[in-house]
């Protein structure tokens, strides 16, 4: 094979900067869980190799956002009569001092909440220098780095159990999908004034239409497709337009909260409750491809809540009840399904050839990401803390939101 220097140093180039990458959206640079980063831990405790810890005020399971030296992290503080702060805080990355806290929107409406939701879990979504919030029906919002509002916007949906699903970006538009208990519905933003470019009504009717994902940006024959799973099927959209490319349908699932994967060309989706399964599926069709581009499904211990992560041929997965499982993401065979112990809402991460699973109790396996099943660290913080949040990386070290609390884990600040 001819030895093409070009294109490696193209390669070299891209690792270089996923690896210096800030943290900018749900799931980091690729919105897929991975991460170039080296030199991450793989053992710590409440005493060993944390930089530091810093309280959070409120209740949320919004991942942390990082840009330059600065870590955001949406919120929501419970004041009189059960009306909720919704807001931002600003924290110094470097030693985790509280730089400022503004609201954003205050919610009157009362929300019977679902005991692992909270009223402030989407994450921002950062791009230059603007940040892009959601809080469900009770508000969207653009806003600088430090915090001043741009625009704000609302639609008018119910909320089931809270809010989940984080906006998405693609080009100048922001995606975000709106599935309520009265609508279900996908919505394209104009990312410069917040105004409605297109709304696009799920073509379903669901018995439980609530659902929490957050979109997906893929390129499929040079055309972008915004992969957006909801109650009783998954669609693909056309970001500028809200046009419907491909749907693959899954009657009954609905509180669909895991986030898409891309890779190895499939699409992998999860398809939330009753029984939550586990889809690949082939994204070059168009209209209902069901019956043709569905490749295969599993349908025993998939995940509810957390999302899958795809580290070179191999799918893992944990259930939330604890079940880890590697897949082969070609043929669906199961490599290996192992007892992690836990439950399990977070969605992992892969790093340096490790796969992080983080339990809502504040212990992290961290495994091989290998065919065979070895763990290599089981690190436990403070158990009377919940951690449903899941992991944001910035240079060497691992920022985890607990339930009171930010850590940044690692050995070096460098």
């Amino acid at each position: 094979m001819k030895f093409n220097s070009a294109y490696c140093f193209v390669l070299f180039v891209a690792f270089s900067q996923l690896a210096n990458a800030d943290w900018k959206e749900f799931r980091g640079p690729t919105g897929q869980g991975h991460t170039q980063a080296t030199g991450l831990p793989v053992n710590w405790s409440e005493t060993e190799n944390i930089l530091w810890k810093s309280e959070v005020d409120g209740i949320a399971w919004s991942s942390p956002v990082i840009v330059g030296n600065k870590v955001y992290l949406t919120t929501a503080v419970k004041g009189e009569e059960e009306n909720y702060s919704l807001g931002l805080l600003c924290l110094n990355v470097h030693d985790g001092s509280p730089l400022w806290d503004k609201e954003v929107f205050e919610q009157a409406d009362k929300v019977k909440m679902h005991k692992k939701n909270s009223h402030a879990s989407p994450t921002p979504v950062i791009e230059g220098d603007r940040i892009y919030l959601h809080f469900g029906p009770h508000g969207t919002a653009c806003v600088s780095l430090e915090g001043e509002v741009v625009w704000k916007q609302k639609f008018d949906y119910k909320p089931v159990h809270g809010n989940g699903g984080s906006p998405a970006l693609a080009g100048d538009v922001l995606v975000i999908c709106c599935d309520g208990g009265d609508q279900q519905f996908v919505v394209g933003l104009d990312k410069a004034n917040g105004e409605i470019l297109w709304k696009t009504d799920r073509d379903t009717d669901p018995k439980k239409g609530f659902s929490f994902s957050t979109p997906l940006m893929i390129e499929v024959n040079s055309k972008t497709q915004a992969v957006c799973p909801g109650s009783d099927a998954v669609f693909a959209y056309d970001p500028q337009t809200g046009d419907e490319i491909w749907r693959v349908d899954y009657p009954g699932g609905y509180s669909v909260i895991p986030r898409p994967i891309y890779g190895q060309g499939l699409v992998f989706i999860c398809t939330g409750y009753n029984k939550p399964t586990l889809l690949a599926i082939d994204p070059t069709g168009s209209g209902n491809v069901t019956e043709t581009h569905l490749k295969w499904k599993i349908e025993r211990q998939m995940p509810h809540s957390p999302s899958p992560i795809l580290v070179g041929e191999e799918l893992y997965v944990v259930s939330d009840k604890g079940i880890g499982s590697c897949i082969d993401a070609k043929s669906g065979e199961i490599h290996w399904q192992e007892r992690l112990e836990g439950n399990y809402s977070a969605s992992p991460l892969s790093a340096e050839g490790r796969v992080y699973f983080q339990d809502e109790n504040g212990t992290t396996i961290v495994v091989k990401a290998s065919k065979e099943f070895e763990e290599l660290a089981r690190n436990t913080l403070n158990e009377d803390e919940r951690t449903f949040a899941s992991y944001a990386v910035e240079g060497k070290s691992l920022l985890l939101r607990s339930e009171n609390h930010l850590y940044r884990i690692g050995t070096s600040k460098d």
